[in-house]
Protein backbone atom coordinates (compact mmCIF):
# COMPACT_ATOMS: atom_id res chain seq x y z
CA UNK A 1 0.00 0.00 0.00
CA UNK A 2 1.29 3.29 -0.75
CA UNK A 3 2.10 6.08 1.48
CA UNK A 4 -0.77 8.70 1.14
CA UNK A 5 2.68 11.49 1.72
CA UNK A 6 4.07 10.02 -1.06
CA UNK A 7 3.03 12.20 -3.98
CA UNK A 8 3.89 15.21 -2.03
CA UNK A 9 7.70 13.72 -1.76
CA UNK A 10 8.10 13.67 -5.39
CA UNK A 11 7.59 17.58 -5.56
CA UNK A 12 10.35 17.81 -2.95
CA UNK A 13 13.67 18.06 -5.09
CA UNK A 14 12.06 20.64 -7.82
CA UNK A 15 11.66 22.82 -4.34
CA UNK A 16 14.97 21.99 -3.46
CA UNK A 17 16.51 23.20 -6.85
CA UNK A 18 14.31 26.60 -7.17
CA UNK A 19 15.27 27.31 -3.01
CA UNK A 20 19.35 26.87 -3.97
CA UNK A 21 19.07 28.60 -7.52
CA UNK A 22 17.72 31.64 -6.05
CA UNK A 23 20.95 32.09 -4.24
CA UNK A 24 22.85 31.92 -7.29
CA UNK A 25 20.47 33.59 -9.45
CA UNK A 26 20.43 36.21 -6.85
CA UNK A 27 23.85 37.16 -6.13
CA UNK A 28 24.20 37.09 -10.31
CA UNK A 29 21.79 39.62 -10.46
CA UNK A 30 23.52 41.32 -7.94
CA UNK A 31 26.80 41.89 -9.99
CA UNK A 32 24.70 42.37 -13.03
CA UNK A 33 23.64 45.25 -10.68
CA UNK A 34 26.80 46.51 -9.27
CA UNK A 35 29.48 45.80 -11.48
CA UNK A 36 32.08 47.80 -10.11
CA UNK A 37 31.48 46.74 -6.87
CA UNK A 38 32.12 43.23 -8.12
CA UNK A 39 35.06 44.07 -9.51
CA UNK A 40 36.29 45.50 -6.68
CA UNK A 41 35.73 42.42 -4.75
CA UNK A 42 37.39 40.79 -7.71
CA UNK A 43 40.90 43.22 -7.19
CA UNK A 44 41.12 43.07 -3.47
CA UNK A 45 40.91 39.03 -3.94
CA UNK A 46 43.48 39.31 -6.14
CA UNK A 47 42.08 37.56 -8.79
CA UNK A 48 44.18 37.53 -12.32
CA UNK A 49 41.86 39.02 -15.23
CA UNK A 50 38.96 40.46 -12.86
CA UNK A 51 36.47 41.56 -16.04
CA UNK A 52 36.69 38.09 -16.91
CA UNK A 53 36.43 36.57 -13.48
CA UNK A 54 33.16 39.30 -13.51
CA UNK A 55 31.70 37.40 -16.91
CA UNK A 56 32.42 33.75 -15.59
CA UNK A 57 31.00 34.42 -12.39
CA UNK A 58 27.90 36.20 -13.92
CA UNK A 59 27.37 33.94 -16.56
CA UNK A 60 27.59 30.43 -14.19
CA UNK A 61 25.27 32.64 -11.02
CA UNK A 62 22.97 32.99 -13.86
CA UNK A 63 22.59 30.59 -16.31
CA UNK A 64 23.33 28.03 -14.02
CA UNK A 65 20.70 28.82 -11.48
CA UNK A 66 18.28 28.32 -14.13
CA UNK A 67 19.14 25.34 -15.15
CA UNK A 68 19.05 23.84 -12.41
CA UNK A 69 15.24 25.65 -11.70
CA UNK A 70 14.22 23.90 -14.92
CA UNK A 71 16.29 20.41 -13.84
CA UNK A 72 18.50 20.85 -17.49
CA UNK A 73 21.31 18.26 -17.54
CA UNK A 74 20.67 18.61 -13.68
CA UNK A 75 23.65 16.78 -12.92
CA UNK A 76 26.45 18.08 -14.64
CA UNK A 77 24.98 21.97 -13.71
CA UNK A 78 24.69 20.46 -9.56
CA UNK A 79 28.02 19.25 -9.98
CA UNK A 80 29.63 22.61 -11.98
CA UNK A 81 27.76 24.76 -9.37
CA UNK A 82 29.16 22.97 -6.23
CA UNK A 83 33.10 23.69 -7.78
CA UNK A 84 31.72 27.27 -8.18
CA UNK A 85 30.71 27.22 -4.96
CA UNK A 86 33.93 25.72 -3.00
CA UNK A 87 35.77 27.65 -5.85
CA UNK A 88 34.35 30.46 -4.11
CA UNK A 89 34.58 29.92 -0.27
CA UNK A 90 38.36 29.06 -0.74
CA UNK A 91 39.03 32.74 -2.51
CA UNK A 92 36.54 34.95 -0.95
CA UNK A 93 35.78 33.48 2.38
CA UNK A 94 39.27 32.06 3.97
CA UNK A 95 39.29 34.44 7.00
CA UNK A 96 37.85 32.40 9.15
CA UNK A 97 38.54 34.43 12.61
CA UNK A 98 36.00 36.48 11.27
CA UNK A 99 32.77 34.78 12.70
CA UNK A 100 30.95 36.46 9.28
CA UNK A 101 33.49 35.35 7.13
CA UNK A 102 33.10 31.46 8.98
CA UNK A 103 29.57 31.57 8.43
CA UNK A 104 29.62 32.44 4.77
CA UNK A 105 32.61 30.15 4.38
CA UNK A 106 29.99 27.14 5.86
CA UNK A 107 26.97 28.27 3.80
CA UNK A 108 28.84 28.03 0.64
CA UNK A 109 30.02 24.16 2.02
CA UNK A 110 26.46 23.39 3.12
CA UNK A 111 25.27 24.46 -0.61
CA UNK A 112 27.84 22.59 -2.10
CA UNK A 113 26.84 19.91 -0.06
CA UNK A 114 23.05 19.99 -0.96
CA UNK A 115 24.12 20.32 -5.05
CA UNK A 116 26.01 17.05 -4.37
CA UNK A 117 23.26 15.55 -3.28
CA UNK A 118 21.71 16.72 -6.47
CA UNK A 119 24.19 15.34 -8.65
CA UNK A 120 23.86 11.85 -6.72
CA UNK A 121 20.83 11.29 -6.58
CA UNK A 122 19.13 13.63 -9.91
CA UNK A 123 16.23 16.15 -10.33
CA UNK A 124 12.98 14.27 -9.53
CA UNK A 125 10.04 13.91 -11.42
CA UNK A 126 9.43 17.19 -12.38
CA UNK A 127 12.40 18.52 -14.69
CA UNK A 128 13.15 18.55 -18.15
CA UNK A 129 15.56 15.58 -17.52
CA UNK A 130 12.97 13.77 -16.86
CA UNK A 131 10.48 14.72 -19.11
CA UNK A 132 13.69 13.61 -22.01
CA UNK A 133 14.59 10.37 -20.21
CA UNK A 134 17.73 11.71 -18.26
CA UNK A 135 16.72 11.24 -14.55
Amino acid sequence: MASPIAPALAFLPVIGRVLMSALFLVSGIGKLAAPAATLATALAAGLPLPEVSYAAATLVEIVGGLLLIAGYRTRLVALALAGFTVATALTFHTALADPNQMFHFLKNLAVAGGLLQVAAFGPGPFSLDARQGRA
